[in-house]
């Protein structure tokens, strides 16, 4: 009677988790992040080195004190985007300004940016979801764990559909431009909920 009470709730409480964690995923897939890349690290750390080398430079040259305040700002700032970051395995040369403004600091920068602007595809991120979510229900066992993997699999399939008729759509507007307009009315009626989720999982 224990051991089905256990399972009962360890069923109820992985059912809740992966549907939260899909809720969260179908509701904002633009704020997930990948984790800092190796060249993310390496330009945060830069930035740091260049307003710090900037500010040393404006004392010695002896700048106005308004420039010279507002670098130290700067690199102070910057602290903050190396304690996010964290810090690379390998460091960029940046003793001087010359090493600072390499070349390969340039593409170091433009590398960063690319990377920082990448998102993961919410479809994959969706479907992981799901596949945890089965596995857990599958580990779990039982008539509650049986009911929770058939849950998700449905949930999965569904997914998967949706997925195929979004890019069916889209598809179909962009080879029959004419009709777009009449493809758009056809879809008017839609609730502003369905309109938002097929926006985000088109994005």
């Amino acid at each position: 009677m224990k051991k089905a009470k256990k399972n009962k709730s360890a069923a109820s409480f992985a059912i809740v988790f992966v549907c939260a964690c899909i809720g969260v995923t179908i509701a904002g897939c633009g704020t997930l992040r990948f984790a800092p890349s190796e060249a993310q690290k390496q330009n945060a750390w830069l930035h740091n080195r260049t307003a710090t080398v900037a500010a040393q430079t404006a004392k010695a040259e002896n700048v106005s004190q308004v420039l010279q305040a507002l670098i130290q700002l700067g690199e102070k700032q910057s602290q903050a985007l190396t304690a996010y970051y964290g810090f690379p395995e390998e460091f960029p040369p940046a003793e001087t300004a010359e090493e600072i403004l390499s070349e390969s600091n340039w593409q170091l920068a433009e590398t960063a940016l690319q990377d920082g602007s990448d998102r993961p595809d919410p479809w994959q991120v969706a479907d992981s979801m799901l596949e945890l979510g089965i596995g857990v229900s599958a580990l779990l066992g039982g008539v509650y764990g049986t009911r929770a993997v058939r849950f998700l699999k449905d949930a999965r399939g569904k997914s998967k559909a949706l997925k195929e008729i979004i890019v069916g759509n889209e598809t179909f507007k962009k080879q029959n431009a004419s009709t777009a307009a009449a493809f758009k009315q056809a879809h008017s009626t839609q609730s502003p909920q369905t309109r938002q989720l097929v926006a985000q999982m088109k994005a």
